[in-house]
């Protein structure tokens, strides 16, 4: 298959694509060069705009996870090159296509589970593609230690289940190294996602912690590409996840996806959380979906638990194996009571804490020695380490001591099965088990309980070899614990904190104990649960709300900006652009009756100048734009006028707006105007009390009295905090300002109150309407802001276009600052640029001044201020 990703940039440059064909199966592999990639490497993926629309078909959906679902196996007494691939059928990257139509093509792309000689990359990846569409990412085995063990199993993995590297052994200091490794890897399974990808077409998921920076990758290379990420692990709360030096990468990474996906609420509410303290980022929630704005693109937030695969768990149920070992098994424990625990053997699974619960049972309850078996499958442990080592020894001492307490001739108290079981030999232990227990201190899913409850549903056969009649009711006990992704959706288990060892004793009890009638109703809710919302409605749902997320593509131009791991995409109107110096100068030229509205806070001043005074260059300016005659120049701001009349008292001809349009001063000389008559301010007796109550409960809020409004603004306060009080504020003001004639508004860290219909939307309105009455019909209109509240003038003047207020051949500039969604058909880059393009303005008015016996040229204004 040839990729259609746009490789050549000089290509996407000039327009022209290359016209590929899916016919061709010729599989291109990249020559990938081993090495450690700097995290700011922006080399020739740079982004370009992506313009065209972008296919809703879902012809082909490209899987990306850290390991590809095959197994490798080995010929016996073969020579080199004598092995052969097979589906593994455990992996959920393949059950999850169980989920999509038929007719929908899978591409996998990830690593082997063992490494392959260099010679032989070529064939083999050749081989996997043509076989089974898998597309294997080779790393040599320096870079996937460091990535694999290093960064992924000794930073991510302990901190995103709440372990901090308070020392050495407790995962290890940050190491950058590790972290070049892991954007190294990243970058070349990106590599591999554009050897095949078809960016109009496909969709590109991407599983789990080890890849979470891929996103901003492919979004470089594509900005339209369709891509969702699922993250199987918990995401940990922010005072956990903003220890890691490398927070910020991460999180905007994980934002250049169209759709993130987590297993439970809490996972979720995690993330919005670190989003909204670290970057500042808010959420909301319409019509039950959940979406984060993020530079002009929606990214959507999914919450949904996997599911298991149905159909494998009931062929292996009908094995004759399965049945058989039933029977033994039956016979082995006759005439006790078996409890089940299983789980891998590593530090979160809480094999130690369900062990003492257990001994803390018979000690309580001495008449279930003999009669109750905890039986523990301690599946080998993926990672290694001292941490590992430590689990094993203080499992097998403790099952060691319980053994010896209360075990006696013909019963042993519990049952550690420390070596590699076929599923069907665990199936059988799930079917004979009247209690499955999941104590795991963090677990991201675990799928143990939803196994074990398709299992004690069982079948003809398993029914005949428990002894059971076909129509007798099922039933079966969870003991899970809270701290797992698979609790909130069984409802009917019960929870158990695991450290908390009397309280787990007490649940086991419990679930002994229970009436049968309530295990069978128990048992019936959790089966219609887990046999409905199985892995292929996971999958099916993903992508279904993956689809909707992608539509606003075709609706949207995108550009790319930033470098390294800061990039993202900026999604904008498709007439948005920028102001060019050039062409506003010669608009200004031609044009005689000129109407200039300009911002304060974020516009001629910088919001992150340690001074908010104006500097003396922006009130130079100011007097030059507004010695020309020609010119009418207001400033707008939603400052006090006392404020504003002592920073710019020296522009005597300069119109200001104050506190949003309220009060009006056409110059110096003039007296200040309201726009409205408003004479009753005795609403800020109602508001005041109710504002200070908030900000004496909210540490760094404060409030701002204006002549004409009640500002509180809780910039300086913890960001969910603050955010959660001023929603409970905006209500309150609602409800007691109900009657009165005041808007009730929230901004960005503020709640403002103040006389309904001010805004500075009405400043232009009034300013458009005086130029008019004097006869200065305006043929050119410049606005510039940086806020929402600036929207409102941008509004005014783009439809002034359409009424008499305008000349039918005005120019009109409505500029915002920064790239962003705006009502504004223009932007530029921040304050300085501004005052570079009102310098050009301003030296445009000098042209045809005689300077030194010369006049001026067009191309010299340019230049001066260049």
């Amino acid at each position: 298959m040839v990729s259609r990703s746009y490789s050549n940039l000089l290509d996407l440059a000039s327009g022209q694509f290359p016209s590929l064909s899916r016919g061709d199966k010729r599989f291109p592999r990249v020559k990938t060069v081993a090495g450690v990639l700097s995290e700011f490497d922006d080399e020739a993926s740079n982004s370009v705009s992506s313009d065209a629309p972008s296919s809703i078909s879902q012809e082909r959906v490209i899987i990306v996870g850290n390991q590809l679902p095959l197994k490798v196996h080995h010929k016996p007494d073969s020579e080199k090159g004598g092995r052969y691939f097979s589906w593994d059928e455990d992996s959920l990257l393949l059950q999850l296509k169980d989920g999509l139509a038929e007719d929908v093509e899978i591409v996998y792309i990830g690593c082997l589970s063992e490494q392959i000689d260099p010679s032989e990359q070529d064939s083999v990846a050749h081989l996997l593609f043509e076989t089974f569409k898998c597309v294997p990412t080779f790393l040599p085995p320096e870079l996937f230690t460091k990535f694999y063990h290093g960064f992924c199993k000794q930073h991510l993995w302990p901190l995103f289940h709440y372990m901090l590297p308070l020392s050495p052994d407790l995962g290890g200091r940050f190491d950058r190294s590790l972290w070049q490794a892991y954007v190294s890897v990243n970058k070349i399974f990106a590599d591999k996602v554009m050897e095949v990808i078809s960016p109009d077409d496909d969709y590109v998921w991407v599983h789990d912690y080890h890849l979470m920076v891929l996103p901003t990758f492919l979004r470089k290379r594509c900005n339209k590409v369709k891509l969702g990420f699922f993250l199987h692990s918990p995401f940990p709360s922010s005072e956990i996840y903003r220890t890691l030096p490398v927070r910020d990468e991460i999180l905007r990474a994980l934002l250049n996806s169209d759709l993130i996906g987590f297993h439970t609420f809490d996972y979720a509410r995690h993330f919005l959380s670190c989003c909204s303290r670290m970057l500042g980022l808010s959420y909301q929630s319409k019509r039950g979906y959940i979406g984060l704005e993020y530079y002009g693109r929606t990214v959507s937030i999914k919450i949904l638990p996997v599911g298991i695969h149905m159909g494998q768990l009931k062929s292996v149920m009908n094995l004759p194996e399965t049945e058989v070992r039933v029977s033994e098994l039956r016979e082995q424990f006759k005439g006790q009571t078996v409890m089940l625990g299983v789980d891998d053997m590593d530090i979160f699974k809480g094999i130690s804490l369900k062990l003492l619960a257990m001994e803390q049972l018979l000690l309580q309850h001495p008449d279930k020695r003999g009669k109750v078996v905890l039986v523990q499958i301690a599946n080998p442990a993926r990672g290694r380490g001292k941490d590992v080592q430590e689990v094993q020894s203080e499992t097998n001492a403790t099952v060691k001591r319980i053994n010896e307490t209360f075990g006696r001739s013909g019963y042993k108290p519990v049952v550690l099965i420390d070596t590699p079981l076929q599923f069907y030999e665990r199936m059988a232990y799930y079917v004979i088990a009247e209690c499955c227990l999941v104590t795991a201190v963090r677990d991201g899913m675990n799928l143990i309980p939803y196994e074990y409850v398709i299992s004690r549903q069982g079948n003809d056969q398993l029914d005949q070899a428990l002894g059971l009649e076909p129509t007798q009711p099922k039933k079966s006990m969870l003991v899970v614990s809270e701290f797992i992704g698979c609790s909130p959706s069984l409802s009917g288990a019960v929870r158990v904190n695991p450290w908390n060892i009397d309280s787990v004793a007490e649940a086991m009890e419990s679930a002994l104990t229970i009436p049968e009638t309530e295990k069978q109703l128990r048992h019936e809710k959790h089966h219609r649960f887990v046999s409905t919302h199985d892995v292929a409605f996971w999958a099916r749902s993903f992508l279904q709300d993956l689809d909707r997320a992608c539509r606003e593509h075709i609706k949207r131009r995108c550009w790319g900006i930033g470098f390294g791991l800061g990039f993202r995409v900026v999604a904008l109107d498709p007439s948005f652009r920028k102001l060019s110096l050039e062409h506003i100068v010669s608009a200004y030229k031609r044009t005689k009756n000129r109407a200039i509205l300009l911002d304060c806070d974020g516009t001629m001043m910088t919001q992150s100048s340690v001074s908010s005074n104006p500097n003396a260059e922006a009130v130079s300016v100011l007097n030059s734009l507004c010695r020309d005659t020609k010119n009418v120049v207001f400033l707008v701001s939603g400052k006090g006028r006392s404020k504003l009349d002592e920073w710019f008292s020296s522009c005597e001809n300069l119109g200001i707006a104050a506190e949003h349009g309220y009060f009006v001063r056409y110059n110096n000389d003039a007296d200040w105007e309201t726009c409205k008559p408003i004479s009753n301010f005795d609403w800020k007796h109602v508001a005041e009390p109710v504002m200070q109550l908030y900000a004496e409960t909210t540490d760094g809020s404060f409030i701002e009295t204006k002549e004409s409004a009640l500002v509180w603004n809780y910039r300086h306060a913890d960001r969910d905090f603050g955010s959660c009080q001023a929603k409970e504020l905006l209500d309150h003001l609602e409800s007691v300002l109900a009657n009165e004639p005041v808007s009730v508004k929230s901004g960005q860290y503020i709640v403002e109150v103040k006389p309904q219909g001010i805004n500075k939307g009405l400043v232009a309105e009034r300013l458009l309407e005086t130029m008019q009455n004097k006869g200065m019909l305006p043929d050119f209109v410049l606005c510039i802001g940086d806020d929402r509240s600036d929207e409102d003038m941008f509004e005014v003047i783009s439809s002034a276009r359409t009424t008499s207020s305008l000349s039918p051949v005005a120019e009109v500039f409505a500029c915002t600052v920064g790239q962003k969604p705006s009502k504004a058909k223009y932007y530029v880059e921040d304050s300085s640029e501004i005052l570079r393009m009102l310098e050009g303005l301003a030296a445009a008015s000098e042209q045809g001044v005689v300077v030194n016996g010369y006049q001026v040229p067009k191309q010299s204004i340019i230049d001066k201020v260049n």
